[in-house]
């Protein structure tokens, strides 16, 4: 369904233009990485921008196969890739605990193989955890998210190891941005904006 968004929107072939900022930040030293997958990754940047301690996000393709994939071959969902938000955060300002609220707060961790109106593998919710510490936070997490009685169903999201991260092309980074009605019609469009509203309104 996405894509057909996109096709509405874009009457241009893929740049293959590629942005960094997330690694370019890594090798300053005083940073962190996260990377989460929660469907759609328009869907996932407005929030981490807008938390306080992330110094940037970039989106792209990660747990697949296929080196520097591209978006249309993403789409597929035969590269074994998901979409994902790469996170750079400063611990001083923000705990790695603190971005897994904002991960489960913007996702439905109970669908399984896609999120909302998107279907496939490449939208399948997962956490890419880059050290042990961060896996054990991920699953404490996710294990106190399963009790809190917030979800019927059992809480399918991944945590898995990451591996390398390819940015998406530059015309997906900070869409919501960009093409702010598009995005904004998107995310009411395929339900995850009502989901979210219901499922967190009183929290």
């Amino acid at each position: 369904m996405r894509r057909r968004w996109v096709a509405a929107c874009w009457g241009l072939s893929l740049c293959g233009a590629l942005t960094g900022a997330a690694e370019e930040h890594a090798t300053e030293g005083m940073y962190m990485q996260a990377t989460f997958a929660g469907g759609c990754f328009w869907c996932m940047q407005q929030p981490f921008d807008e938390t306080p301690g992330v110094i940037s996000t970039s989106v792209g393709y990660t747990g697949g196969s296929v080196p520097h994939p591209t978006y249309e071959q993403v789409l597929t969902g035969n590269t074994g890739h998901a979409e994902v938000i790469a996170v750079t955060y400063d611990p001083h300002q923000v705990s790695y605990e603190q971005l897994l609220d904002v991960f489960w707060r913007n996702i439905d961790p109970t669908q399984r193989w896609g999120q909302f109106a998107d279907r496939g593998t490449q939208y399948r919710t997962a956490i890419f955890v880059h050290d042990e510490a961060q896996r054990q936070a991920a699953e404490v997490s996710k294990q106190h998210l399963a009790a809190s009685g917030k979800f019927r169903e059992p809480l399918v999201t991944e945590i898995v190891a990451a591996v390398p991260f390819y940015p998406a092309e530059e015309y997906h980074q900070h869409y919501y941005r960009k093409q702010a009605a598009h995005y904004n019609a998107y995310k009411v469009g395929s339900g995850r904006a009502d989901f979210l509203n219901k499922t967190w309104r009183d929290h």
